[in-house]
């Protein structure tokens, strides 16, 4: 069941330095209708499964060493009548069910994935959890510059998801090796990543593209040939 949710929503933008660059307001409708934590459920088991590796392997009776002959005559012995040595009752036979490599993955419908990403980014700015930023510039490799922000905005000691306008690799390696810390372009952002960190630091600009205020993803990266890094 959706929970509706019909408010005007406003939220201080700061800068990197954690300054007051003013606000940012919008409608919770223009992201979604309400929160409906079934989806939101459904989803992240969606993708929780599909990161599964399903690689658990065991070999069966007719995969392990052992000639396949019948071990002694069926009668006259004085044991127990038995087969090939490869029977899952001897020692070095195989396993009765034997687990083979499977998949896990499964996929719900786009719309259902989609409006899911809208409502836990609702979720986040309904809950105080999220942080909007003016802009991070970053012109180097250097983890320090977006260690420095965190601290100034609160943020450094807090499992965080940095959400930018589009892909910059020069601040996704500046931030790759903060413990604390994801990164994702606005055109990746998907439920799983919003709900599993606890905070949101969100761009000006991601959220334009969130809102449709502006493209999701950049010209460049559309006529970049398939296969390629968006």
């Amino acid at each position: 069941m959706t929970e509706t949710i019909s408010q005007d929503i406003k939220v201080p933008v700061k800068t990197a330095s954690g300054g007051d660059a003013g606000s940012y307001e919008f409608a919770s409708t223009d992201l979604a209708a309400g929160i409906n934590k079934q989806l939101l459920h459904d989803v992240v088991v969606m993708y929780l499964a599909n990161k599964r590796l399903g690689s658990a392997q065991t070999k069966s009776r007719g995969m392990v060493a052992g000639s396949k002959k019948k071990m002694y005559r069926q009668k006259g012995t004085g044991n127990a009548r038995a087969g090939s040595k490869r029977s899952p009752i001897r020692k070095g036979g195989g396993h009765t069910f034997a687990k083979v490599p499977r998949d896990f993955s499964y996929r719900l419908p786009k719309k259902a994935v989609r409006l899911a990403t809208r409502m836990a980014l609702l979720s986040k700015f309904i809950d105080d959890q999220a942080t909007v930023i003016e802009d991070l510039p970053c012109s180097e490799y250097k983890t320090k510059t977006v260690t420095a922000a965190l601290e100034a905005l609160g943020l450094s000691e807090k499992s965080c998801l940095l959400v930018i306008g589009s892909h910059d690799p020069v601040l996704w390696g500046s931030a790759r090796n903060i413990a604390t810390l994801e990164t994702s372009p606005a055109c990746d952002l998907n439920a799983y990543d919003l709900l599993r960190q606890r905070n949101l630091l969100i761009t000006s600009d991601a959220l334009d593209r969130m809102l449709g205020k502006k493209p999701l993803r950049d010209e460049e990266a559309q006529t970049q040939p398939e296969g390629s890094a968006a």
